[in-house]
This record gives C-alpha cells, structure tokens and sequence, in this order.
C-alpha cells in the first residue's frame, strides 16, 4: 500500500473513533499488516478526503483500568460489589437496580430464578412482587424461614417487559451466578423455572418433565420445579410443585448415610 493511501486511512480511522468518544485502542486486536515505509518523510494532506471503511468496534476496548476486574473474589459481598456496575449486555442500561441476590450465604439451600421483575429491579432485592411472597410461602411451608435460604436470578437485570432472557445475556451473567453457586456451596440448588434450569443443565427437558427429578451442575445436584409465577398463572400445578417441595428436605438437609 502506498504510504499517502495508508495515512489517508489512518486519518480517517482516528477521525471516526474521535466521533464515536473512543479513547483506548486494544492493539492487540489489530489486524497485522505489514507496510513497506518510505523513509522520506510525508506530509498529511490537509484537504478532506474521501470517506474510508471504519475500524470495527471489535479492535476498540476500554483501557485495562476501565475494564470489568475477572480477579477471583472470596465472598459475596466483594463479588457484589466487583459486578454492581456491570454493564457487559443491553440489559444494564434499562436497569433500575442491579439485583444481586439476597439471604444466608452459608445455607444448604440455593434458590435460582430467571431474573428480575419490576418490583424487584425497583427494590433491588429478588423475588419481591407477587411470586416472591408465594416463594416465601412455600419455603415456610416445609419449615424454613427465607432468611436462612439464599434467592438469586440467573441475570440480574431486568429484562423489558419481563421478556425471556436472552442467550447472551445469560452467558455474559453467568460468571456471576457461577461463582455464587462456589461460594455458597450450597446441598441443593433448587432451578425455578425453564431459564435457570437450562443455564445449569443445557440438555434437561423442558421444566414439565424435568421437574421434580435430580440433575447435576457440577457436583451440586440440582432439583427443577415451576416458577412461581407459572404458578399464579396456572393454581393446577400447585400439586406438583408442592411434591417437588417435599423432597427439599431429604435432599437438602437429611445426613446421607
């Protein structure tokens, strides 16, 4: 390439990353090319020129102090605080609050939902609204108060209208609910729904034939049931779900022989 083309590209370029308030270019994620550089040095043209194909904002990065941390954290409160400010997917520019999750962090029992509603992205705490006193229901039921449970979502941002988490923005998330289910190390994770128990266990069924039987993520085992959401859509299924509920107990809490 000719070394006036070459700076008209590169003028160009830094031109377009002006406009769009980059800062920070990640060389590593440059292209190489190799350019034979006349010696005699070349004057930038000072008219404007043509327009040129812009860089992708793929080779264009925050600067390292900017970046999200992947630095392993030790408790729940230091991995709360490493994510509060996540901004990693479309989700966290709707958001109210980041929804985090919530209870014992030493407990044999981890809930997983999809994700945040409305009363929970304005509260900040998960399962809140109308589905969440129903949860707290069941769990008192089998004769566990809340607090000694923890409650997370699969992503922990709301997504609009309460759609159905993305793909992406589930992978992007999941780091965070991975490494909560490590620092909990819970007995029993209990998937509330489709969206969680896929996350864990790609290749379950869907959550009517799933629910109620015994998974693993890892050496966790992991019990499916409805959501309770699908619950207060659907009063039928509470049969089921309350026989899924049954088996907490002996999964969760009996000394295994």
């Amino acid at each position: 390439m000719e070394i006036d083309t070459l700076l008209r590209h590169l003028e160009n370029q830094l031109l377009w990353l002006e406009q769009q308030k980059y800062t920070y270019l990640n060389l590593a994620k440059l292209p190489d090319l190799e350019f034979a550089f006349s010696p005699t040095p070349v004057e930038l043209p000072t008219q404007k020129q043509e327009e040129l194909p812009a860089f992708s904002a793929a080779t264009v990065e925050e600067p390292p102090t900017q970046k999200q941390k992947e630095l392993p954290v030790d408790t729940l409160e230091a991995l709360h605080a490493q994510y509060a400010a996540c901004l990693r997917c479309p989700l966290g520019q709707t958001r109210k609050n980041f929804v985090f999750g919530t209870g014992n962090g030493h407990t044999s029992l981890l809930f997983v939902g999809e994700g945040p509603g409305a009363d929970e992205d304005r509260l900040g705490e998960p399962f809140v609204g109308k589905a969440g006193r129903l949860l707290t229901q069941m769990i008192q039921s089998i004769g566990i108060d809340r607090p000694d449970v923890y409650i997370a979502n699969v992503v922990k941002c709301r997504p609009p209208k309460n759609r159905t988490p993305h793909a992406e923005e589930i992978a992007k998330c999941f780091p965070i609910l991975r490494r909560q289910i490590e620092l909990i190390n819970p007995r029993l994770i209990v998937t509330l729904g489709n969206v969680p128990t896929r996350a864990l266990v790609p290749d379950a069924p869907g959550i009517t034939r799933s629910r109620g039987n015994i998974y693993h993520y890892q050496s966790w085992k992991v019990l499916p049931t409805f959501h309770p959401a699908y619950l207060l859509r659907n009063p039928s299924a509470m049969v089921s779900s309350w026989d899924d509920f049954k088996k907490i107990m002996t999964l969760c809490f009996e000394t295994e022989n």
